[in-house]
């Protein structure tokens, strides 16, 4: 399969590497020029679960991509959520009236830009709970192990939605098809909504937020709040369960020791956040709805303001 990965930081870097390795078509299409040179020059470098692995792979800016001749069967988007209008801009001339657009980025309410560009019949929704981080420009660590779901948005789409899942578990992603991925995206953002907003305020991984005092508390007010709003949507989250599965991110022996995504991006690489699209999100919904969301807005608050601090651009 002819496969985009647009935007191939740590995750989208994971992906094209695994399904590159499966013998698929890919390239990748980014907008850190560093990172593009580096992988340019030396191949994509992965620490993969110990063993040092590079491949080379093709990757352009997305600035530089309207005169490439690739009609891609798949474009699998892993962009900033701020920043996802402007690459579905971009990579329009590679996507054809066939190509199948899966969205797996953070966040909630994605589909409303993807529509602007993709009929509804084109459009897929997924969740995934793999993970992977960025050491250097060109270099990834990729650990443990994962899963996607994923779904159709249209309705008569769902034989093209069971082909993306059986490329993506022949490149051993562990993919399946699901009836209802509002509820997995809602129970991600819960993930999403606890480690990466608190790990970056507490300038933490993981384990060592999950060891505090207060730890417990805080992150069963915050998904408190996303099944509150997640209900009025017939979204259903097993609230038990996703404490468990939030809890679970402390073992040190697994992914404990990790740093969040956002924690990537705001501490390490000063980078503005996807909090508007996670926590905030849930702020805005939550008022929509007449939900109150104090813990939310607050940690919404709070990320904006050390983005401010640190000069994050």
């Amino acid at each position: 399969m002819k496969i985009i990965i647009a935007g191939a930081g740590a995750m989208g870097s994971r992906f094209g590497l695994m399904l590159h390795q499966a013998n698929n078509e890919v390239i990748l299409i980014d907008g850190w020029q560093d990172h593009i040179d580096a992988i340019n020059n030396n191949g994509l470098q992965a620490n993969f679960d110990g063993e040092m692995v590079t491949e080379s792979l093709e990757i352009y800016h997305q600035d530089d991509v309207s005169s490439i001749d690739f009609n891609a069967d798949l474009v699998i988007l892993f962009t900033k959520a701020m920043q996802l209008d402007s690459m579905m801009q971009s990579i329009q001339n590679m996507v054809g009236k066939n190509t199948k657009v899966l969205c797996l980025l953070n966040g909630i309410g994605h589909e409303d830009v993807i529509k602007n560009y993709v009929p509804l019949s084109n459009i897929l929704l997924g969740n995934t709970m793999w993970t992977a981080g960025i050491e250097a420009p060109g270099k990834v660590k990729l650990f443990g192990n994962g899963s996607i779901d994923l779904q159709n948005l249209g309705a008569d789409g769902q034989e093209a939605a069971e082909e993306v899942v059986a490329v993506l578990s022949e490149a051993k992603l562990n993919a399946k098809y699901s009836a209802n991925i509002l509820s997995s995206i809602y129970r991600k953002g819960c993930v999403n909504g606890t480690m990466n907003g608190l790990c970056t305020i507490l300038d933490s991984n993981m384990a060592d937020f999950g060891e505090t005092d207060a730890a417990d508390q805080i992150v069963e007010q915050i998904v408190s709040e996303f099944a509150a709003v997640a209900a009025m949507e017939n979204a259903d989250i097993n609230v038990p369960e996703v404490l468990a599965q939030i809890k679970s991110c402390y073992n040190r022996e697994t992914i404990g020791l990790h740093h969040p995504s956002m924690y990537q991006d705001l501490i390490i690489n000063n980078r503005l956040t996807e909090i508007d699209y996670i926590n905030g999100a849930i702020a805005r919904k939550g008022k929509e709805y007449g939900i109150p969301t104090p813990y939310c807005s607050f940690l919404t608050k709070l990320v904006h303001a050390k983005e401010q601090v640190l000069a994050a651009v």
